[in-house]
């Protein structure tokens, strides 16, 4: 297969950040049960991963070309690898901080790396949307994974015992940074004659695009949704269900494994349907299972005993998670819809602004749903979601509108 080991290079690379950044969702339940910090003090760690991500994505969006892909990747694997490392011995509130902080100045890079790389593996837009939605699905898998392998390493007797998963997450990035070393990215590293400052004018003059700027805001709800549920769905478990902190993350596992069979099928599914036509049928679904599930859980529970076992979790508690199944789609194709209709020269540019809305609009969604999940309580919270989901249909009918004026535009 052409571009093997490169391909395979990413799909790792996507992986491990997956675990990494993920996970911000069960730091923040280990932090408030074990660092002892409210709810809305905890979501601030969403902000130390995605602030990062958005200021160094628009700062190295242009530049990172004449880097070089391949630097900047191991670039990061490099910096994430002392984070962990730190958070291993330093064990408090800050040191989570610091982490993701880490985290975010490296999946900057890596996404931006990945993005740029897609168009130029790629021949076709089917075959650009098709490698967007499976590397993206892989990328859930990641997350599945860091829900079974952070709970591994908890302790009832010793609460400082979930650090020892950092010694593993180390190990994947050691053996990350080899793969990566060795892979060969033939006809990748690109060369420019122009200046920064004129490359970062590029950046910004995308943003006067009015089809660009729409599908940002799409992108910017999008991760909202994402983020809010993904983010807060461990601690839900915990107070809605009163599931244990064990079962609670693990139970979250089903939302990333539908979101990864939701991408993967996707990538099928886009080469039949339309974009948007998917997109909004996924969106619309979405809204009803939440509608349809919500109404049906109490903020305040009864005192109930902690359930353990998967043995004594309601059916309801299933259902939830699976609305991945149907947001799952969303980002990718909106994300291959604008790539691969620029020039390559352009996608490490566009990407950044991907990266900066994504980033923005994954911070404000995590913080608004904590501090709604401290003053009115879990399920209510969940009802906020409602709001950015509309504002993607109204998106995407907008972007399919653009589109098609702008085509008519160019053929006449």
């Amino acid at each position: 297969m052409k571009n093997l080991g490169i391909k395979i290079a990413l799909y790792i690379n996507y992986f491990v950040f997956a675990i990494l950044l993920n996970s911000v969702g069960i730091v923040i339940a280990k932090a408030i049960n074990v660092y002892q910090v409210s709810e809305s003090n905890a979501s601030v760690l969403e902000a130390f991963k995605d602030l990062p991500i958005a200021i160094v994505s628009f700062i190295v969006a242009s530049f990172l070309p004449r880097f070089g892909y391949k630097k900047a990747m191991l670039t990061a694997l490099a910096i994430v690898f002392v984070g962990c490392l730190a958070m291993i011995f330093g064990n408090t509130f800050m040191y989570t901080k610091l982490l993701f902080l880490t985290i975010g100045i490296s999946f900057a890079l890596i996404k931006l790396s990945v993005y740029s790389l897609i168009g130029v593996l790629t021949e076709s837009k089917k075959e650009h949307a098709a490698f967007m939605s499976s590397i993206e699905g892989f990328f859930m898998i990641g997350i599945a994974t860091a829900y079974f392998l952070f709970p591994a390493f908890y302790s009832e007797t010793d609460p400082n015992a979930w650090l020892n998963v950092y010694y593993v997450v180390a190990g994947l990035i050691a053996i990350s940074f080899l793969v990566l070393l060795f892979s060969k990215v033939a006809h990748v590293e690109t060369t420019t004659v122009t200046t920064l400052k004129e490359d970062v004018k590029v950046s910004i003059g995308l943003i006067t695009i009015p089809l660009v700027l729409v599908f940002l805001a799409a992108a910017f709800f999008f991760v909202m949704i994402e983020q809010g549920i993904m983010t807060w769905l461990p601690r839900f478990n915990e107070k809605i269900f009163q599931f244990s902190d064990v079962l609670s993350v693990q139970m979250a596992s089903i939302l990333a494994l539908s979101l990864a069979l939701g991408r993967f099928i996707a990538g099928y599914l886009s080469k039949k349907i339309s974009w948007v036509y998917l997109v909004i049928g996924c969106v619309i679904t979405s809204c009803v299972i939440l509608v349809t599930v919500l109404p049906k859980l109490s903020s305040n529970p009864s005192s109930i005993d902690t359930i353990q076992t998967l043995n004594g979790v309601p059916v309801i508690g299933f259902i939830l998670p699976l609305i991945g199944l149907f947001i799952a789609p969303i980002y990718p194709l909106l994300n291959s819809s604008v790539l691969s209709s620029l020039p390559q020269k352009l996608h490490s540019p566009m990407s950044g602004l991907i990266i900066v809305f994504s980033a923005l609009g994954g911070t404000l969604g995590s913080r608004i749903v904590g501090e709604l999940f401290e003053s009115i309580g879990g399920a209510d919270a969940f009802y906020f979601l409602l709001i950015p989901m509309l504002a993607v249909i109204i998106a995407v009918v907008l972007i399919d509108k653009l589109s098609k004026k702008r085509q008519n535009t160019v053929t006449k």
